[in-house]
């Protein structure tokens, strides 16, 4: 079980590189599209890069920011749980969560689906969609994955 566990540790660390990588491409992108506008020219599709890498960013950077409890809690209600009481509620919340980024993981291959299907591009540079909503998909069932390791931890005692 721990094996699995350290995979899906090192699949969510990959996947947060990629989404650092992502994150500059997106910076240098603006900044080349600003600095070739003062001289007179514009980097074609900009808009449309920076929105399919934004995706990518957001998407591919959710699993770290879980697996390192890097997002907001509600410590004032928990605070005041016993022990026992903590973990239910804890284990609650990470199985609505597993609920959630399945539906929007398998809604996401839908999507994906629809798109390849029309064939449908963004309008400037043709760049298809598919593909971005095909791997958030995918990060959504990972995202699932990291909340069974809460899980384990939160009842093997060691999620505090």
């Amino acid at each position: 079980m721990d094996s699995i566990f350290g995979i899906v540790q090192k699949v969510s660390k990959i996947l947060n590189g990629i989404a650092a990588v992502a994150l500059t491409f997106m910076m240098m992108v603006t900044v080349v599209d600003v600095l070739m506008r003062t001289v007179g020219h514009t980097l074609m599709g900009p808009y449309e890069i920076v929105a399919l890498t934004l995706a990518v960013v957001i998407g591919f950077g959710i699993p770290q920011v879980s697996m390192d409890r890097g997002n907001v809690w509600m410590e004032i209600v928990l605070d005041r749980l016993s022990k026992r009481s903590k973990a239910i509620m804890n284990t609650a919340t990470r199985v609505l969560c597993i609920i959630l980024f399945a539906l929007i993981g398998y809604n996401l291959f839908g999507v994906a689906g629809e798109l390849h299907a029309s064939g449908e591009v963004s309008p400037t540079i043709k760049l298809p969609f598919y593909p971005v909503a095909y791997a958030v998909g995918v990060v959504c069932f990972i995202e699932c994955f990291v909340f069974i390791f809460h899980i384990v931890k939160i009842w093997r005692g060691q999620y505090d």
